[in-house]
C-alpha cells in the first residue's frame, strides 16, 4: 500500500527564525508519522531548510522551476540548482503561477520536464476556477492541464505527483467536499491510467483549504493520496493533525 504524502506550500512566508521554529515543532510532533511528509519552501530559505530537515524524515521541496536549464534568465531557479540542495519535490503549475505570472500549460509541462531530468519528482498542479466550475467545465479543464504534461514527459509520468487544487478553494476558506474532491481525483486517476501501466502508483493530492477540521473525511476517499497544504503548513498543531489523519 503507498503511503500518502502531505506536502505543505509555505508560499511567500517565513523568516530564518520562524522557519527553524515551525520545523523544530514539527520534527518534535511527528516521531511516529507512517506518512511522508514535505515541506514547500521559498528559494532564499531552501540551504537553511536542508540543513534543518537533514535525517529528520522531512522531505525538502520548493515553490516553482524554471522552464530553462541555464543562461540569461535573471531571476529565474534551475532544476540543477534546486538538486543542489537536495531538493526532493517541486510545485509545478500552482494556480498562483498560472494566474499571476501567465504560465501555460505548455510551460507547466517543460517545467515538470525540467525537474525529472534533474531527479526531482514535480508535483504538478491542475484546478479550475470558480467560473470554469459553474460553467461544468471542471473535467475538460483539469484533464486539458494534466495532457500537457503527460504528452511532454512520455513514459516517466508515473514519476510525477499530481495535486488538485480548485482555484475557487484556495485561500478562502471554501473546500470541496469529500465526495467532489474524490470526483476530480478518479477523473485524473483514469487519465493516468490510460497513459501509463504504472498510474497506480502515482500519488494524487487534494490543495484546496485542507485543514485540521476536514482533512480526515478527505484523506479517507479513495483516490485521494494526500494533501497540498497552503495556510494549515505554517501552524504546527494544525499540520500535526493532517500528518495524523494521513496515518
Amino acid at each position: 500500500m503507498k503511503k500518502q504524502l502531505i506536502a505543505g506550500n509555505w508560499k511567500m512566508n517565513g523568516s530564518s527564525v520562524a522557519n527553524e521554529t515551525l520545523l523544530k515543532a514539527l520534527v518534535a510532533g511527528m516521531a511516529s508519522a507512517t506518512c511522508q511528509v514535505a515541506v514547500c519552501v521559498p528559494a532564499p530559505y531552501l540551504a537553511q531548510v536542508q540543513g534543518l530537515v537533514a535525517g529528520t524524515g522531512i522531505e525538502l521541496g520548493a515553490q516553482d522551476v524554471s522552464q530553462h536549464e541555464a543562461g540569461a534568465f535573471t531571476g529565474e531557479v534551475s532544476a540543477a540548482m534546486l538538486r543542489d540542495f537536495a531538493t526532493r519535490y517541486c510545485l509545478v503549475g500552482h494556480s498562483e503561477r498560472r494566474q499571476y505570472h501567465g504560465e501555460t500549460d505548455v510551460v507547466v509541462a517543460v517545467k515538470a520536464l525540467r525537474a525529472l531530468a534533474a531527479g526531482i519528482t514535480p508535483i504538478v498542479c491542475v484546478g479550475e476556477t470558480l467560473e470554469e466550475r459553474e460553467a461544468g467545465r471542471t473535467e475538460e479543464v483539469v484533464k486539458r492541464q494534466l495532457a500537457a504534461v503527460i504528452h511532454a514527459n512520455g513514459h516517466c509520468i508515473s514519476e510525477i505527483v499530481v495535486a488538485y487544487e480548485p482555484v475557487w478553494a484556495i485561500g478562502t476558506g471554501k473546500t470541496a467536499s469529500p465526495e467532489e474532491a474524490q470526483q476530480v481525483h478518479a477523473v485524473l486517476r483514469a487519465q493516468l491510467r490510460a497513459a501509463t501501466a504504472q498510474a497506480e502508483r502515482v500519488l494524487i493530492l487534494y490543495g484546496g483549504s485542507m485543514n485540521a477540521a476536514n482533512a480526515a473525511q478527505l484523506l479517507s476517499q479513495q483516490d485521494i493520496d494526500g494533501g497540498l497544504v497552503g495556510g494549515a503548513s505554517l501552524k504546527p498543531t494544525d499540520f500535526l493533525t493532517i500528518i495524523a489523519a494521513a496515518n
